[in-house]
């Protein structure tokens, strides 16, 4: 046995280049698209000095984790999605700060979130943006415009080409645009550039290796982030003269991991493998060096792989990697034994080969337990996170009698808790514990890295919010016990409707413990408003046909479930419209309430809404079960029918016009017709819909001055609407004037989603604005629904809408090209503000049009918009809490990072959105401004 086993090796290639394709999916090179666009480059895969692979990518499938996967060999955390946006300096090992320390010159032009990882690393450099979408060929041609220059040069060692004209292209029109074939040629072109000129300069000495990869491959819509087999499978190929030339038909390319590729390089640039890389070696690459050296590498790679499997695993010696890699390196010292006594035999070759497959097995099973074991969680940040959060929600529960009563009061009991003994001690004793764990965890704890003051104001939340929760208790309590000064006959009783929400809200809650029912979550959704409208129809029948003078208490239907609670404590809940007018004597069955042909478009409304959301199924199909089944979306946005597309979106267009311009001021209305105008133009400049004297749409462009032109409507309108709320706040406590502000608010944010949907899509916010229509003048009015229930019920369309707009729980349903409506370059808050808003556009819609509502009804009791705001926070608070709970318990689940993961980001975006609806509510509520002014 020799010392040098572990020694790096000499390198193996002079130069390097590296050509990453950002969402190049493996049927881009391998199938039909390759064939025909990538002529070149096909030939060289089947008859030329290369080896082919197809790369399997972890979840996410962003950018900047793929870039750390592929230079540092180990799998990135999901939280790299958000720090997508901002990339912050790599610290890890990495091959790119290998190489610059053994004195490599890195040369780098493309995405600049290389520039971000990895700063002061490159000699020379250019980064091009990649958020800015609408950018199909600057984006590439300001990496290709260097290649000639630097192609001719010798100052350099490795060459790095991030291209991005095929991601954006992708995001913008999907997989199976026309423009895909033209970008694909355009890539084969610069291929055949670099390979021609790495084989005309390369020397006896040593040969150059040309890389050909994709950081993640693309799904059927064109975006990327999931766990699909098209995002998932990039191509990998690897091209070098020091390969022997293919011969006889091409087999079917081996599947490989992505963080192979650090090892693999590390080992052909003579570089250390990366401390934190899980990844194997690709043994064909080195498949032409002597048994001796491909022992030598499979062994370095073996012994990196246990030296980070013994950091990271205490009982390290039982894992059967270990064990294969021990038995596999024994094997190798008889077999050195053998070679250095010059036995040259069969049997030498032999046992060669034995030992190299032991090592392989090895490497395998090492790696397959490292990356299961590297996800390793934090678990008390976590658990302070989720004590809090949990409280919170024990804290809104409880005040549930106090919040839906006719004061619509919310107030956490904090002051008396602040000067109890009880709350010092609590503090104190959270204080210990965190110094306990803090200096005995080994691993790095990102609660224990705050300043010690921060960590205190942590601990004296948790102690308050607990003090809060116990006094809230004792108080409930006290009130049970005292006899009512004004004893009523509770006359609240569970209907249908109550049963149906309470039923549905805790099977959706349960439902998020199985990773299938979070994949398909759309189908909860759409069974939940379904079931809802069947109830609907059954509550105006009987309103309408059975229930007569006979039974007169009915028509004050609209009791609240949450009644018996505040009766109880003395708080009585009459919300209800119109409720203090009606006298017992002289009451009358919501069937008058409805003449004529009212009654019978009533009656219809829940069977027309039904039929709105079937249709609206067909439109986008998602989840993940059947997301590869062809919908109308996809009908409608190939090229052939255009026109087609073009006849939906002006039909949409002026649906909505007509839906919200009875709510709207002379002035208003004629913005809003500008706006809807310019949303079509937009459309139609950038090639999505064609007007009719137009024969087709190749003079398309960005669209930017289209899209401003709507921007300046949108802003007009919600300026408006905001003067309006400003003066109704400040100057006169007018409800009309506030009501008319509120819904020129919300007629802007319409006009801003028919801006940012794709014109396909139109229709979706079509049927929400006549679903909301239907059910505010034929459903809700007559039925005389309190604030609770309609509060809950537009909580379930806008989840529904979220699905409907074709949204799903994985990271690639999310449109990205959103983002960039009218703007020139990237500009990170108003590309977020946008992708946020059209994403939640469902939930956010119906939430403001809640607001409207109870602002708009004068018969309904002042605490309305309260009730409403504290029960839109307990909708949201219940799922949210009960899943943080869920996924902390099912850390270690096998769709973690696929299914879960991207669920709690979805979660907690909509969390801080519903924030700012709640606190824009708060803003609004006419009764709580009285309070404050009293």
């Amino acid at each position: 046995m020799v010392s040098n086993w572990t020694e790096i090796p000499s390198p193996l290639f002079k130069k390097v280049v590296i050509v990453l394709i950002d969402a190049l999916r493996d049927d881009f090179v391998f199938g039909s698209k390759g064939k025909q666009f990538m002529p070149y480059t096909t030939q060289v895969v089947e008859k030329g000095t290369s080896y082919s692979f197809i790369a399997e990518v972890k979840p996410p499938t962003v950018t900047m984790p793929r870039i750390k996967a592929l230079m540092t060999g180990s799998v990135p955390g999901f939280i790299d999605v958000i720090v997508n946006l901002n990339s912050p300096a790599l610290l890890d090992d990495n091959l790119i700060w290998q190489a610059k320390t053994a004195g490599k010159r890195i040369i780098f032009y493309g995405d600049d979130t290389w520039v971000k990882l990895f700063p002061k690393h490159f000699v020379e450099y250019d980064g091009t943006t990649s958020f800015f979408v609408s950018d199909f060929t600057e984006v590439d041609d300001n990496v290709t415009r260097h290649l000639d220059r630097v192609l001719k040069r010798e100052d350099w060692d490795l060459l790095i080409l991030h291209y991005l004209g095929l991601d954006h292209i992708g995001h913008v029109t999907g997989p199976n645009s026309p423009l895909v074939g033209p970008k694909l040629r355009e890539m084969d072109n610069i291929l055949k550039k670099i390979h021609i000129s790495l084989l005309s300069k390369e020397e006896a000495s040593l040969p150059n290796l040309l890389v050909v990869c994709g950081d993640h491959g693309m799904s059927e819509t064109g975006s990327h982030g999931g766990s699909s087999e098209g995002e998932v499978h990039t191509p990998l190929l690897f091209i070098s003269s020091a390969f022997e030339k293919r011969s006889g038909p091409l087999a079917q390319p081996e599947l490989v991991q992505q963080t192979d590729l650090a090892s693999t390089l590390a080992v052909g640039l003579g570089l250390p493998i990366s401390r934190n890389s899980v990844g194997n070696l690709i043994l064909p690459v080195v498949g032409g060096k002597t048994m001796r050296e491909q022992l030598r590498f499979v062994h370095l790679n073996g012994f990196q792989l246990s030296k980070l499997l013994q950091e990271n695993t205490p009982a390290y010696e039982k894992d059967p990697g270990y064990e294969h890699f021990k038995i596999a390196e024994k094997s190798h010292g008889n077999w050195i034994k053998l070679y250095l006594e010059g036995n040259n035999s069969e049997i030498l070759l032999n046992l060669g080969k034995k030992v190299l497959k032991q090592y392989l097995e090895a490497l395998k099973t090492l790696s397959s337990s490292l990356s299961k074991q590297v996800a390793q969680y934090d678990m008390y940040s976590m658990m302070v996170g989720t004590v809090i959060i949990m409280e919170v929600l024990l804290l809104l529960l409880l005040s549930i009698p106090k919040a839906l009563s006719s004061q619509a009061e919310f107030e956490v009991p904090l002051s008396p808790p602040l000067f109890s003994l009880l709350f010092y001690l609590m503090c104190l004793m959270l204080c210990a514990v965190h110094i306990i764990v803090c200096t005995s965890a080994e691993s790095l704890c990102y609660f224990c890295s705050m300043s010690w003051l921060t960590a205190v104001g942590v601990m004296m939340l948790i102690s308050a919010l607990m003090c809060g929760i116990l006094s809230a208790i004792a108080k409930i309590f006290e009130n049970s016990r005292l006899p009512l000064k004004n004893p009523v006959v509770s006359s609240s009783s569970w209907s249908e409707i109550d049963v149906l929400i309470l039923a549905g809200t805790i099977g959706h809650v349960l439902s998020l413990g199985a990773s299938s029912f979070i994949e398909e979550e759309h189908q909860t959704w759409y069974f939940l408003i379904n079931t809802l409208c069947l109830a609907l129809c059954q509550e105006l029948c009987r309103n309408n046909f059975l229930l007569k003078e006979s039974d007169p208490q009915h028509s004050t239907t609209g009791k609240q479930n949450f009644d018996s609670i505040g009766e109880a404590s003395e708080y009585k809940n009459i919300d209800i419209p119109a409720a203090g007018n009606l006298k017992l004597g002289k009451a009358t069955s919501s069937a008058e309430f409805i003449k004529g042909s009212d009654k019978w478009i009533s009656l219809a409304s829940p069977w027309i809404i039904l039929i709105c959301c079937r249709l609206l199924r067909s439109l986008n199909q998602t989840g993940v079960q059947w997301a590869h089944r062809p919908d109308f979306g996809h009908w409608l946005t190939s090229s052939e029918h255009i026109a087609e597309l073009s006849f939906l979106a002006a039909v949409s267009l002026l649906t909505i016009f007509f839906l919200v311009q009875r709510r709207c001021s002379l002035v208003s209305k004629i913005a809003m017709a500008l706006g809807l105008l310019g949303v079509y133009s937009y459309r139609a400049a950038i090639g999505n819909v064609i007007f009719p004297w137009q024969h087709d749409s190749k003079d398309i462009s960005k669209g930017i001055t289209e899209a401003r032109f709507v921007y300046v409507f949108v802003l007009g309108i919600v300026f408006t609407g905001t003067k309006d709320l400003l003066k109704s706040q400040v100057i006169s406590a007018d409800s009309s004037v506030k009501s008319t502000g509120l819904w020129e608010v919300y007629n802007g944010l319409v006009l801003l989603a028919a801006l940012l949907f794709r014109p396909h899509n139109l229709p979706v916010l079509v049927f929400c604005l006549l679903i909301q229509t239907m059910m505010t003048r034929y459903i809700w009015r007559p039925l005389k629904f309190d604030a609770a229930r309609i509060t809950v019920m537009h909580y379930w369309f806008g989840q529904a809408f979220f699905y409907f707009q074709g949204n799903s729980n994985g990271i690639a349903t999310v449109d990205v090209s959103a983002g960039f409506v009218g703007l020139e370059s990237y500009v990170e808050i108003p590309a977020i503000f946008l992708t946020a808003f059209a994403t939640y556009s469902g939930p956010l819609l119906w939430a403001i049009h809640l607001l409207c509502y109870l602002s708009s009804e004068v018969s309904r009791n002042s605490a309305a918009v309260g009730h409403g705001c504290f029960c839109y926070a307990l909708m949201r608070s219940i799922p949210v809490a009960v899943y943080i709970v869920l996924v902390t318990g099912l850390r270690y689940h096998l769709f973690i990072w696929s299914v879960f993961s991207p669920k709690l980001l979805y979660e907690g975006v909509h969390v801080f959105i519903t924030v700012a609806i709640c606190l824009f509510f708060t803003a609004m509520d006419q009764n709580h401004s009285h309070k404050v002014e009293d």
